[in-house]
């Protein structure tokens, strides 16, 4: 039999560095030997990255209901197609958002209630559960700065209001705080290699010394 499969997630605010962090993790792991893979949420299957587009269209005009259950379908297809089978061959997998970004986001952003969007995603994603948790934090208004600095026009979801981000920080803080055995929180203001490093160092009790793949 494979050896059971790792779920690294990392969560965070739009700019606060998931992209930076998530490719220096996968290059670090697959040094050590591990089987890595790679994915990002709303994504990585073809009918998560259409609903990642309708997402994103800043024309159109999404309830925020809607907006969760669209998130939620993603993830269950995510988890059907490529995530849960992956965990079960012993991938090592590293996902650019996951359940977290759901009850920050519209749990919190939104004022769905973070136990109503709970309550969405158990069905979306069954017993797949991270088996860490790196939170990049950032303040709401640096990220907004990074992200002007992209040049790129701002998506649907970037486009909305100082409060709605300041609540979504304040929800992944609560999440935080509720979980910490599972969530550890990075500073995003710090250099990324400064960010690696300690994104490894919240993960070493999974790594296992340097050169045991076995993370026990």
């Amino acid at each position: 039999m494979a050896p059971p499969g790792r779920l690294i997630t990392i969560e965070g605010l739009d700019g606060a560095g998931k992209t930076t962090l998530a490719a220096g993790l996968e290059q670090e792991l697959r040094r050590r030997r591990l089987p890595v893979v790679a994915l990002r949420e709303p994504g990585g299957v073809v009918l998560g990255e259409r609903i990642r587009a309708l997402l994103a269209d800043p024309v159109l005009d999404v309830d925020p209901r809607a907006e969760a259950l669209l998130f939620a379908a993603s993830r269950a297809q995510l988890v059907a197609e490529r995530l849960a089978p992956l965990l079960r061959d012993g991938a090592w997998v590293l996902l650019d958002r996951f359940v977290d970004s759901s009850l920050a986001y519209q749990g919190g952003g939104r004022e769905l209630g973070v136990d109503a969007v709970a309550a969405i995603n158990a069905t979306a994603v069954g017993d797949v559960r991270p088996d860490r948790t790196l939170l990049l934090r950032l303040d709401p208004a640096t990220g907004r700065r990074r992200l002007a600095a992209r040049g790129d026009e701002a998506d649907r979801m970037e486009r909305l209001d100082e409060p709605f981000f300041a609540r979504t920080a304040a929800a992944y803080d609560r999440i935080a705080e509720a979980d910490p055995g599972r969530v550890r929180v990075l500073d995003a203001t710090a250099e990324p290699d400064a960010v690696l490093a300690a994104a490894l160092a919240a993960l070493a009790d999974l790594l296992g010394p340097e050169g045991d793949s076995s993370g026990t």
